[in-house]
Protein backbone atom coordinates (compact mmCIF):
# COMPACT_ATOMS: atom_id res chain seq x y z
CA UNK A 1 0.00 0.00 0.00
CA UNK A 2 0.55 3.32 -0.74
CA UNK A 3 0.94 6.52 1.40
CA UNK A 4 -1.93 9.16 0.49
CA UNK A 5 -0.12 12.14 -1.04
CA UNK A 6 -1.67 15.51 -0.10
CA UNK A 7 -3.69 17.25 -2.21
CA UNK A 8 -5.45 20.55 -2.27
CA UNK A 9 -8.20 19.15 -0.05
CA UNK A 10 -6.84 16.81 2.35
CA UNK A 11 -3.14 16.64 3.90
CA UNK A 12 -1.97 13.18 5.58
CA UNK A 13 -0.47 12.27 8.52
CA UNK A 14 2.00 9.75 9.18
CA UNK A 15 0.21 8.35 11.93
CA UNK A 16 -2.95 7.95 9.94
CA UNK A 17 -0.86 5.89 7.30
CA UNK A 18 0.27 3.61 9.66
CA UNK A 19 -3.27 2.93 11.30
CA UNK A 20 -4.33 2.66 7.59
CA UNK A 21 -2.03 -0.60 7.15
CA UNK A 22 -2.54 -2.09 10.83
CA UNK A 23 -6.46 -2.08 10.33
CA UNK A 24 -6.61 -2.36 6.79
CA UNK A 25 -8.47 0.92 5.88
CA UNK A 26 -7.77 2.49 2.28
CA UNK A 27 -7.40 5.97 1.31
CA UNK A 28 -11.16 5.61 -0.56
CA UNK A 29 -12.73 4.72 2.30
CA UNK A 30 -11.21 7.00 4.37
CA UNK A 31 -12.58 9.95 2.36
CA UNK A 32 -16.03 8.12 1.87
CA UNK A 33 -16.42 8.33 5.58
CA UNK A 34 -15.51 12.01 6.20
CA UNK A 35 -18.35 12.77 2.94
CA UNK A 36 -20.70 10.70 4.07
CA UNK A 37 -20.47 9.72 7.95
CA UNK A 38 -23.04 8.17 9.85
CA UNK A 39 -22.60 9.87 13.24
CA UNK A 40 -20.02 12.87 13.71
CA UNK A 41 -18.70 13.63 16.94
CA UNK A 42 -16.32 15.87 18.76
CA UNK A 43 -12.73 14.14 18.76
CA UNK A 44 -10.77 13.35 21.76
CA UNK A 45 -8.09 16.23 20.67
CA UNK A 46 -8.85 19.43 20.61
CA UNK A 47 -10.08 20.80 17.76
CA UNK A 48 -10.87 17.68 15.90
CA UNK A 49 -14.13 16.19 14.89
CA UNK A 50 -14.65 12.27 14.51
CA UNK A 51 -16.33 10.73 11.54
CA UNK A 52 -17.91 7.24 12.04
CA UNK A 53 -19.90 4.86 9.06
CA UNK A 54 -20.57 1.05 10.42
CA UNK A 55 -19.21 -1.66 8.96
CA UNK A 56 -19.81 -5.23 7.76
CA UNK A 57 -22.79 -7.44 7.03
CA UNK A 58 -25.38 -6.59 10.62
CA UNK A 59 -22.77 -3.01 10.91
CA UNK A 60 -21.40 -4.76 13.94
CA UNK A 61 -18.05 -2.79 13.78
CA UNK A 62 -17.69 1.05 13.13
CA UNK A 63 -15.12 2.33 11.21
CA UNK A 64 -14.06 5.81 12.42
CA UNK A 65 -11.52 8.35 11.09
CA UNK A 66 -10.42 11.66 13.25
CA UNK A 67 -9.57 14.93 11.01
CA UNK A 68 -8.99 18.52 11.92
CA UNK A 69 -9.91 21.82 9.43
CA UNK A 70 -6.55 23.46 9.32
CA UNK A 71 -6.03 26.66 6.61
CA UNK A 72 -9.02 25.26 4.32
CA UNK A 73 -7.74 21.95 4.14
CA UNK A 74 -8.60 18.57 6.30
CA UNK A 75 -6.53 17.08 7.65
CA UNK A 76 -6.74 13.72 8.49
CA UNK A 77 -4.71 12.60 11.90
CA UNK A 78 -5.82 8.71 12.32
CA UNK A 79 -8.57 6.01 11.85
CA UNK A 80 -9.63 2.93 13.26
CA UNK A 81 -12.11 -0.17 13.47
CA UNK A 82 -14.15 -0.08 16.41
CA UNK A 83 -15.24 -3.49 17.49
CA UNK A 84 -19.23 -3.30 18.46
CA UNK A 85 -21.27 -0.34 18.55
CA UNK A 86 -20.15 2.34 20.60
CA UNK A 87 -22.16 4.94 22.29
CA UNK A 88 -23.20 8.44 20.98
CA UNK A 89 -21.60 11.08 22.94
CA UNK A 90 -21.34 14.88 21.91
CA UNK A 91 -22.48 15.92 18.56
CA UNK A 92 -21.05 18.59 16.19
CA UNK A 93 -22.70 21.74 15.84
CA UNK A 94 -24.22 21.84 12.39
CA UNK A 95 -22.31 25.36 11.92
CA UNK A 96 -19.42 23.05 11.68
CA UNK A 97 -20.59 20.62 9.63
CA UNK A 98 -21.33 23.12 6.96
CA UNK A 99 -17.79 24.54 6.51
CA UNK A 100 -16.36 21.06 6.72
CA UNK A 101 -19.54 20.03 3.34
CA UNK A 102 -17.48 23.50 1.71
CA UNK A 103 -14.10 21.98 1.66
CA UNK A 104 -15.26 18.46 0.57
Amino acid sequence: MKPPKNDSRYSWTSHVFGKMLHYGIGEGRIRRIIRAPARVEEGVAENTIAAMQPTGVRGQHEMWVMYKLEGGKIKVITAWRYPGKSSARDPIPKEILAEVHQLI
